[in-house]
């Protein structure tokens, strides 16, 4: 491991003397290439200098009992050995999971797809309260949402929402709530009481830049029509929605949240260069069937992770056996607690399959 942490520093202190250099100063896409390099090393770099820090105050430490010492200044000396090495063990910790392999997406943008699925109108209404949840969550981070797409219904709530969080590392704190998540509640339509369980389907997407996936024009077929309101109703009469058909894939895209075509056509481009290079990805990533398996946040997007119990204001992590009774909370945004103990289990999880290895 300490091997690793001095390679790692080395290239760090070589990443600032090239960060310096005229020639790369004047290159923009070395200065952003070292840049990020040099920026996903600095947690790891801080954490091992501060380790041989406590190291070296330690043994300093230690050689000081060797010596005569009066009674009071004997205990001083093991008081503060015991801090250091409770200090030591700690940063050997953080270290271990420092070391442990990155996401190259963790850093990015995402792209949120909310779908109603089983349970009609209630579903689609849910779907609205998870994107309700998302957006408050972005806000309290300091982060930026804006809606890509949205097909509404009368009752207020979605059949689809597709919407963009801009925020450094918001892939890394967002990627494990891929899946169906379920809900249990008396609808407002329900006149009997008696409780509904729906799902909505949610999809986090990293933002592809165009150097990760390449999307030629000959690739896509390009379609406009009106864009529509809820029930169906027309919005415009202008031909400003679009609809991007990538010909390799099949994947589709539309929006029509914009009243320009241009502006339609740059989110849905985004949407679908998002999708293509998730779909590469997710191709990828069968090749390692055991890590996915072993990885909390890599699930089948099929898979129901969560439920939200209304009546008992309970929420329950399915994948890791998480049960918190504040649901109203949850529903604010207040996520953070469920989404430390995924990662907590994920780096869990690939320490012990490192170990092994």
């Amino acid at each position: 491991m300490f091997e690793r942490l001095e390679t790692i520093e080395a290239r760090y202190d070589k990443l600032n003397e090239l960060l310096s250099d005229p020639e790369v100063i004047n290159d923009a896409n070395k200065l952003r290439e070292y840049s990020k390099e040099q920026s996903s090393l600095q947690e790891t770099v801080a954490a091992y200098r501060e380790y041989k820090e406590a190291k070296e105050q330690l043994d300093e430490a230690k050689m000081m009992l060797e010596e005569k010492l009066d009674p009071e200044m004997t205990a001083m000396v093991k008081e503060e050995i015991a801090d250091l090495e409770s200090k030591l063990e700690d940063l050997t910790q953080k270290l271990k999971v420092l070391l442990l392999p990155k996401d190259p997406n963790d850093e990015k943008n995402v792209i949120v797809e909310i779908r109603g699925a089983a349970g009609g109108d209630e579903a689609a209404l849910f779907a609205g309260d998870l994107y309700k949840m998302y957006s408050r969550y972005a806000e309290m981070q300091g982060w930026k949402t804006e809606v890509i797409e949205a097909n509404y219904t009368e009752l207020g709530g979605y059949k689809e929402i597709i919407f963009m969080i801009n925020g450094n590392g918001a892939y890394s704190r967002l990627k494990y709530e891929n899946g169906a998540h379920r809900v249990q509640r008396v609808p407002a339509t329900e006149s009997g009481g008696r409780i509904h369980t729906s799902t909505a389907t949610v999809a986090v997407l990293p933002e592809a830049e165009e150097v990760e996936v390449e999307i030629h024009e000959k690739d896509i077929r390009v379609d406009t029509f009106t864009s529509s309101g809820p029930g169906g109703q027309s919005v415009n009469t202008t031909q400003s929605a679009v609809r991007l058909t990538h010909l390799p894939t099949g994947i589709v895209v539309s929006c029509q949240d914009e009243k320009s075509q241009i502006k339609n056509k740059e989110k849905a481009m985004k949407v679908l260069r998002a999708r293509v290079y998730d779909k590469f990805q997710q191709e990828k990533q069968k090749e390692y069937d055991e890590n996915r398996k072993s990885a909390v946040g890599t699930g089948d997007r099929s898979e129901r992770i969560r439920t939200y119990n209304f009546p008992q204001n309970r929420v329950t992590d399915h994948r890791i056996g998480l049960t918190i009774q504040k649901l109203d909370q949850i529903l604010l945004g207040k996520i953070d607690e469920i989404i430390e103990a995924l990662i907590t289990e994920d780096q869990t999880s690939k320490m012990k399959a490192q170990a092994e290895e």
